[in-house]
C-alpha cells in the first residue's frame, strides 16, 4: 500500500521506510513529481506537520503524512525549536545551522537539549497525531558523518557518541523520529484493514 510522505528529504524517507511495516511503500513528493515547497508557517511543530499533510491530502486525496522536528535547547529558551531547519536562514543549510547553534552556546554551561518530532497522518480522511522525543546534550564540535541536521553535535542521554556516529538501526531505535514513527507504524498495523 502506498503512503505519501509530504517531504522532498530523501534521508528522512529512507529512515522512515525502514520503520514502517513492509506492507507500506513510502512515496515522497519528489517521487510524485510534486515540486511545491509547502510553506511552514505554523508556530508549533504540530501546526507545521498539519499544514504539510493537509496540503497533500487536499491536493491528492491520498493517505499521507508529514512530520516536523525541532531541536529545543534549554539555555537558548527552546531555540531553535520550530525554526530548526532554517535557524541560520531560509536556505536550510545544515552547516550554517550548526555553526549558529554552537556560536550561541559558546558561553553557556548548560548544553541540555531535546529533539521533538510530531507527525500528522491523514488516514481514511481522518487526522491522527504521533509524537516522540529524545533528550541529550549539545557537544562543542561536530563528530560523525551519518544522519543529517544537528546529528553531529547531539549526544543522546545514555550514550557517549553523537547521532551522526550511530548506525541507522541504532538511531531509529532511540531517536525522536523513530519513537514517533513507531507509534504511527503500530497504528497502521492495527488499521490497515
Amino acid at each position: 500500500m502506498r503512503l505519501v510522505f509530504a517531504t522532498h528529504n530523501t534521508h528522512k524517507a529512507i529512515e522512515v521506510q525502514k520503520m514502517v511495516p513492509d506492507a507500506f511503500e513510502i512515496i515522497t513528493l519528489t517521487d510524485l513529481n510534486i515540486l511545491d515547497e509547502i510553506p511552514e508557517t505554523g508556530q508549533t511543530l504540530q501546526a507545521n506537520a498539519l499544514i504539510k499533510a493537509r496540503f497533500i491530502h487536499q491536493k491528492l486525496g491520498y493517505n499521507c503524512f508529514a512530520d516536523d522536528t525541532g531541536l529545543e535547547v534549554e539555555a537558548l529558551n527552546g531555540e531553535p525549536g520550530v525554526y530548526s531547519a532554517r535557524y541560520a536562514g531560509i536556505a536550510k543549510n545544515n552547516e550554517a545551522n550548526i555553526t549558529k547553534l554552537l556560536n550561541n552556546l559558546s558561553t553557556k554551561e548548560n548544553r541540555r537539549a531535546r529533539f521533538v518530532t510530531c507527525i500528522c497522518l491523514f488516514w481514511l480522511d481522518e487526522m491522527f497525531v504521533f509524537e516522540g522525543e529524545l533528550k541529550g546534550t549539545i557537544i562543542h564540535e561536530k563528530i560523525g558523518t551519518n544522519g543529517f541536521g544537528y546529528d553531529p553535535v547531539f549526544v543522546p542521554d545514555g550514550y557517549d557518541i553523537t547521532l551522526a556516529q550511530m548506525d541507522l538501526m541504532t538511531k531509529n531505535l532511540i531517536s525522536h523520529r523513530g519513537k514517533a514513527f513507531k507509534k504511527m507504524a503500530e497504528f497502521l498495523l492495527e488499521n490497515k484493514g
